[in-house]
């Protein structure tokens, strides 16, 4: 029977693109994806590859900040390997904050004048006040999941798609692999990427839970209408080259309910065109929500479970395409026995089995 060096389950990005970085270290590598890969909170996510100390929380900061700084190269490579187009963006962010947000010494040295916001973004409401610039990029989810699958179908990564992973399996020398609702696979190392299921795959019952969030997108009446992301308290919206607009994104505790509400699909509309009114005339492409991976205390859990040679790399929340290269690295560290550049304590699985056991 075929064997695998490590079984991966998921095949979001976070799976995809550790499956690659494996395979670069010449490991045997199958993913098992519960549906088809890249289709879940993947496929939902909007894209801003958000490094900003006032909304990303302080234990995450410096591992997202080295994610951030690995994107060009994460990008370029899968563009190159795949030959598809991935559509990261760098213009960066303009930001209209929230009143309690106003005071925040973070983001002083970040205030934008009225005559550059307009000589940047002419189409913005003359109504917006307080505009500040942050510098981060922005990708297409789709595209850049699509290109991941596509770079490690050819490096060699093996899938079982529509395969929905119900147990790890043990042996007395530790992991022996896993069983499906289909069969069962055989591998020395197991890593759970299963994001929002994470916890539903026995013997380990992580703490995630999944957090829902809508997004509307449309069409622009241009396609140089808008360059940088913008974001405000009621809504952002994020370019891509093609001419699409996204609109989101609601928070929602909703259970694994993937259904779009109207009501907030006008609301997402509405607040578009207060921020840029020639969006009246823009054209609604699609609607859709995706379920992301949420943890107790909002950060991901990384690392090595208590049970040997069994890993863990789910929770990622908003931050799972963000997070996806460096997750990669530090965890192909961890399978290989390797001590991380990255300090992964915070992220620890142990955090959470501490807590129920005491």
């Amino acid at each position: 029977m075929k064997s695998w060096d490590v079984i991966i389950v998921g095949g979001g990005i976070i799976g995809l693109s550790l499956a690659i970085a494996l395979r670069k270290r010449d490991a045997r590598v199958l993913i098992v994806e519960r549906g088809e890969p890249g289709r879940e909170a993947s496929h939902a996510a909007g894209g801003m590859l958000v490094d900003c100390p006032l909304e990303t929380p302080p234990a995450l900061q410096l591992l997202a900040s080295a994610s951030a700084r690995m994107y060009p190269e994460f990008a370029h490579e899968l563009e190159v390997e795949s030959g598809m187009k991935v559509d990261l963006r760098s213009h960066g962010t303009i930001l209209f904050l929230s009143r309690e947000h106003l005071s925040s010494t973070q983001l002083r040295d970040a205030a934008l004048s009225r005559v550059l916001l307009e000589e940047w973004e002419p189409a913005i409401s003359r109504t917006m006040s307080d505009p500040f610039y942050v510098k981060e990029r922005s990708v297409d989810p789709r595209a850049l999941t699509a290109a991941a699958f596509k770079t490690a179908k050819n490096r060699g990564v093996d899938f079982s798609s529509g395969d929905l992973v119900t147990a790890v399996n043990f042996s007395d020398a530790g992991v022996s692999g896993v069983t499906t609702t289909k069969t069962s696979f055989l591998a020395a190392k197991v890593v759970n990427c299963a994001g929002a299921w994470a916890g539903e795959i026995a013997p380990h019952k992580f703490p995630t839970r999944p957090v829902k969030g809508q997004m509307l997108c449309l069409v622009m009446p241009s396609r140089t209408l808008l360059k940088h992301v913008i974001r405000s308290p009621k809504a952002y919206l994020i370019p891509r080259s093609d001419g699409r607009l996204l609109v989101g994104a609601t928070v929602e505790e909703a259970g694994f309910d993937k259904r779009t509400d109207p009501s907030t699909m006008k609301n997402f509309q509405k607040s578009a065109v207060e921020l840029v009114p020639e969006l009246a005339n823009a054209k609604i492409l699609e609607d859709w929500a995706g379920l992301r991976p949420g943890t107790p205390d909002g950060l991901p859990i990384l690392g090595a479970t208590s049970t040997p040679s069994y890993y863990v790399a789910t929770g990622h929340f908003r931050d799972g395409i963000l997070l996806a290269p460096i997750t990669a690295k530090v965890m192909a560290d961890v399978i290989e026995g390797r001590r991380p550049e990255q300090d992964l304590s915070p992220f620890s699985p142990q955090r959470f089995t501490q807590r129920l056991a005491s």
